[in-house]
């Protein structure tokens, strides 16, 4: 029998009198990792200092040596030997060269401008303005982690949450309650009189060896010497799986981490993070008072922001200890359910369940810049950066071999204090690949150009999202059923669900004659473009930008004729700038302070040009002729029309029937 389970029967005559205060129901809910189990047992295990451990690992330092991880001048992570010097994160790297002249700085990898490749670069930290930080060493190693938890445990008994890029929970109940058959036999029997109700015997064991952990003090009332139940049997059985999950960690990858032992995520989490680094804590049903009382509860999840500075105000104090003695009925003067939340949590009740998803719903790229960047060629470059990032994280997730793919690609441009958004489908029929990506990000940067002033821009950034398993064979079959216009303005409509509630108002034969035109995409906008304050934004110049004044205009006019057209409106609008440029391109005076930005826009309607070529150049393939049709009075979907009714121009009628 190991160290680590029961051990030391005593008197068989006076267990035999006894039961436990847990049901035969209760076991039985132990077995479906029931949330309302109080033999319930959850693990949370949190990877020590995880950045500053991958870097260490990596390189290959000794165990004692300092190190810490760069990012420009500041410190986002500090191993556990640095902090024997004093040192905090967020300090500078001068500052901890000052402290540790011998403390290893590594700085991390990052993305530069015009590469396709993230790198760990020795003079990273003096170009902030042209590489974005790369996070992708960490979270392969991540993977790696939660790999291997999964293999350590059995595969159809464990649940496991990625709570973080270096914190999992597992629920091990289920694990926990075949472990608790195979050890006791007793437990493996139907209750007396088949009643469910009826309470197990007490376990045959009245000490139990809990020498390998951190085991928090019991509670006042109660003593070591009361003898254990099966939730304590339970726990430890749990401390014992943890422990073989923290040494496969330690054997095959080199990495420790600390662990909390509890009946939910909460006392869990706590628990992991009590007694660090590389340490294991145990929190007993019997401690858990104990263990909280000397806890502050703005240290809970959820109650260190807005809620937790309410709670301090109301009732001057930060403890929990202090808060038990508040009755339920003036906790709830925060609102009934908050207070009945409240007052179950800082008694360690947690009933939420561990989710085993580890499947990512979205991802995101971004660059702040300082100083800000002012021209679409440096734009584009960040683009392709943030494009190669994205894409190569979705090969991660299996893009390639059709597992997971995503539907949406949205991105967000900040200039002064108005953030402006623009979102599109990703083609779903096609081999997903870096320079799709970098191809639609230039197209969704194009339309936020013409829609209005775009530069100086401060933030840029990119993602995907609505991430769904590979395509299954009968995915889309409406698409095969309804034929025609009906068919293209359903698939426009699923491929666009996401577009502001504006454009979705629009005639459906404006839309369609509008979305099926690709230089008409760069001046509809495909979502509203609003400020910081939710109102729609108005570009300021808007007198001077051909692309806004369209937008505000109900004439539709002709692409070609953009710009003459509307830079006569403009002179009738506004008074003219004193110094102007003439764009020999389309005859057209603009204020000179707006050169670059007219510039930018031709060469977005260059580019849509050479798309609707594109588009053009791959619709070669003839089409079936269709039965024209009509749009119905007081309805948002088209009819057709009877046969020889009508003749779409180009077609002509069939004798069908005649031999």
């Amino acid at each position: 029998m190991s160290s680590s389970q029961l051990f030391i029967a005593s008197s068989p005559l006076s267990t035999a009198r006894r039961k436990s205060k847990f049901t035969f129901r209760q076991l039985g809910q132990l077995a479906q990792s029931n949330t309302q189990c109080p033999l319930r047992v959850i693990t949370h295990v949190d990877l020590d200092a995880f950045y500053a451990q991958c870097e260490m690992v990596r390189l290959g330092v000794p165990e004692d040596q300092p190190l810490a991880v760069q990012q420009w001048q500041g410190l986002i992570a500090i191993n556990y030997p640095s902090r024997k010097y004093g040192m905090g994160r967020h300090i500078t790297a001068t500052e901890a060269k000052k402290l540790c002249p011998e403390i290893v700085l590594q700085h991390v990898a990052t993305w530069r401008e015009g590469d396709e490749k993230w790198a760990y670069r020795e003079d990273a930290f003096k170009h902030i303005a042209t590489d974005k930080v790369s996070l992708d060493p960490y979270r392969l190693e991540s993977k790696k982690i939660i790999a291997l938890i999964k293999e350590t445990l059995p595969e159809n008994l464990q649940k496991v949450e990625k709570a973080g890029i270096d914190e999992v929970f597992l629920d091990l109940s289920a694990h926990v309650h075949s472990l608790l058959l195979e050890r006791y036999p007793e437990l493996q029997g139907p209750p007396p009189y088949d009643d469910p109700t009826e309470n197990l015997p007490r376990p045959p064991s009245t000490v139990l060896d809990w020498n390998a952990d951190h085991l928090v003090d019991l509670d006042n009332a109660e003593t070591e010497e009361d003898d254990p139940d099966w939730d304590d049997v339970a726990i430890l059985i749990a401390s014992e799986v943890t422990r073989k999950v923290r040494a496969a960690i330690r054997e095959k990858l080199k990495y420790t981490c600390s662990a909390g032992v509890a009946r939910n995520k909460m006392l869990a989490k706590l628990g992991s993070a009590y007694k660090k680094p590389n340490q294991q804590t145990i929190v007993r049903n019997r401690a858990v008072q104990q263990f909280l009382s000397d806890y502050k509860f703005t240290k809970i999840r959820n109650l260190g922001g807005k809620l937790g500075d309410d709670v301090v105000a109301m009732f001057n104090t930060d403890t929990i200890k202090d808060l038990l003695a508040v009755p339920l009925q003036q906790l709830q003067r925060l609102g009934d359910d908050t207070g009945s939340w409240l007052y179950s949590t800082i008694r360690g009740e947690d009933n939420s369940e561990v989710n085993p998803r580890t499947a990512i719903k979205s991802m995101l790229s971004a660059k702040s810049f300082r100083p800000s960047i002012n021209t679409f060629e440096q734009a584009v470059r960040w683009l392709r950066i943030f494009a190669a990032d994205i894409f190569s994280r979705c090969v991660e997730e299996g893009v390639l071999e059709n597992k997971r793919r995503p539907k949406t690609l949205n991105l967000h441009h900040r200039q002064g204090a108005q953030t402006r958004s623009r979102q599109g489908p990703i083609p779903q029929g096609k081999q997903l690949t870096e320079q799709m990506l970098f191809e639609l990000a230039k197209n969704l940067l194009a339309q936020v150009i013409v829609d209005g002033r775009a530069w100086p821009c401060a933030n840029l950034s990119l993602s995907v999202g609505g991430f769904e398993d590979g395509v299954s064979n009968n995915k889309g079959i409406g698409g095969f059923l309804i034929r025609g216009d009906e068919a293209k303005a359903l698939l426009h409509q699923d491929n666009n669900t996401s577009r502001r509630d504006a454009v979705d108002e629009e005639p459906l034969a404006k839309r369609r004659k509008t979305e099926n035109n690709p230089i008409q995409r760069f001046f509809i906008p495909q979502e509203n473009s609003r400020g910081s304050n939710g109102d729609e934004y108005l570009p300021e110049d808007e007198a001077d930008n051909p692309a806004a004044l369209e937008h505000n205009n109900s004439t539709e006019l002709s692409p070609d004729l953009l710009p003459s057209a509307q830079g006569a409106a403009a002179s009738s609008l506004h008074l003219q700038s004193i110094e102007n440029y003439f764009c020999p391109r389309c005859k057209t005076q603009v204020p000179v302070d707006n050169r670059s930005e007219h510039e930018d826009w031709h060469y977005a309607k260059e580019l849509a040009k050479e798309m609707q070529a594109e588009d053009r150049s791959n619709s070669s393939t003839p089409r079936p002729v269709q039965p024209s049709t009509k749009q119905a009075k007081g309805r948002g979907r088209p009819v057709a029309t009877a046969p020889g009714k009508g003749v779409e121009k180009g077609q002509k009628r069939l004798a069908f029937g005649k031999g």
